[in-house]
């Protein structure tokens, strides 16, 4: 018992190392600015990018050209299909339902944008920035669930996955649909109803027009969601929307908030956790959409591609939030936030040295890390978040 102990215990250690090692070697060609070595046109579009004057425009705690590198850099490091990357490094070139930036005019610069990141990522780059982000997001998605609705939806997600496997053998609808009812498949009907599977129509920002969104598609935008907000979003944005529960769902407009605020970490991770559950959803129900059909389908064209769907957009899950399977309690973030800040300046040193005191007389050096290594403990997830580094976000749990 005691070798198999060890044996487990070294394992789990060595798969932590191989992780972060992983996560160093994605990162370091980002911290080395060596552009090329991440991909060899990469050096030539961030130069368009600044030729238009992205690095001439401020974007919350930087430039917009910042912003736009940071997104690319995170949905890279996620290892997200190219067009999606690229998509994170154009997003919002053509201005958006969130800012007016407007660098390339949607009339004239379709065909410029396209002829630097191609079809795929320049469709994907031009919907972003038609389509209406706020409700489609979280009016139409997120604020449809509550927090324990996601964590038993992703509970019974994760039963339902297994189940079309079971019949890979079967051509019988009658026997797939038995076996959904005798599973758990009531996460499916609601996200069927909110997101279908033919995809969203909505409302062009700017025209008014119907623009249809597949749900793939739904998913890239929030994969993107999670990675804008996490790059940008600070105490000044709490302040702002009047987010004082840490659930950010933008209760107030306070224009009265002045840029940068108190220098808060934002409670934003409750927020982007719970997008991050929804994502895993979409994950999951077009995996069993698409096995369906090619249990159901007489013919090859059921293992085909329907592009008509972008099922040749590749979902892959962020390292975050457990894989996308945990939410993250908004009353714990603030708990966390606030356990950071009194540590770094909100306690004076003799009061930090009186909490760990042991009698040697500790200084404040070693006081404040005793509590920041709590903080760390308590809310292993949170940590990023506090320390202000949340465009590197990933599971705190495997280092």
């Amino acid at each position: 018992m005691p070798s198999s102990s060890l044996r487990s215990s070294s394992e789990s250690e060595s798969s932590s190392q191989e992780y972060l090692q992983r996560l160093l070697d994605s990162g370091r060609p980002f911290l080395r600015g060596e552009l090329e070595a991440i991909d060899e046109n990469l050096p030539s579009l961030v130069g368009v990018l600044r030729s238009v004057g992205a690095g001439e425009c401020w974007h919350k705690h930087g430039t917009f050209l910042e912003h736009l590198v940071d997104i690319y850099r995170i949905l890279k490091i996620w290892k997200a299909q190219d067009s999606v990357c690229l998509c994170g490094l154009f997003h919002s070139a053509y201005s958006n339902s969130y800012v007016n930036l407007a660098i390339f005019d949607p009339s004239t610069g379709r065909e410029v944008v396209r002829s630097h990141v191609g079809d795929a990522a320049e469709r994907l780059i031009h919907l972003f920035c038609v389509v209406p982000r706020q409700s489609l997001i979280h009016d139409d998605l997120l604020f449809h669930y509550t927090d324990s609705e996601l964590v038993e939806h992703l509970k019974q997600s994760e039963v339902s996955l297994a189940a079309p496997a079971t019949n890979s053998n079967s051509n019988n609808q009658d026997q797939i649909q038995e076996d959904h009812s005798a599973a758990p498949w009531s996460w499916r009907k609601k996200l069927q109803t909110l997101v279908p599977a033919n995809g969203i129509t909505v409302k062009h920002i700017k025209t008014g027009e119907d623009v249809l969104v597949s749900r793939r598609v739904v998913a890239v935008f929030l994969m993107m969601t999670i990675a804008d907000f996490s790059d940008q979003l600070f105490g000044f944005q709490d302040e702002l929307f009047d987010n004082i529960d840490g659930r950010l769902e933008f209760k107030g407009n306070n224009y009265a908030a002045l840029w940068p605020g108190d220098g808060k970490p934002g409670l934003w991770m409750n927020s982007i956790s719970r997008i991050a559950a929804i994502y895993t959803l979409i994950v999951r129900e077009e995996a069993i959409f698409v096995q369906e059909r090619k249990i159901t389908s007489a013919t090859a064209t059921g293992d085909k591609l329907d592009k008509s769907r972008d099922e040749d957009i590749e979902l892959v899950v962020p390292p975050v939030f457990d894989k996308c399977t945990r939410v993250l309690d908004a009353k714990e973030q603030l708990a966390a936030r606030d356990l950071y800040w009194e540590a770094v300046c909100g306690m004076s040193s003799s009061s930090k040295r009186e909490i760990v005191d042991d009698g040697r007389g500790a200084d404040d050096e070693e006081a404040t890390a005793v509590l920041l290594r709590s903080c760390v403990e308590r809310k292993p997830f949170y940590w990023g978040a506090t320390c202000g580094v949340g465009s590197g976000l990933f599971d705190k749990s495997k280092v």
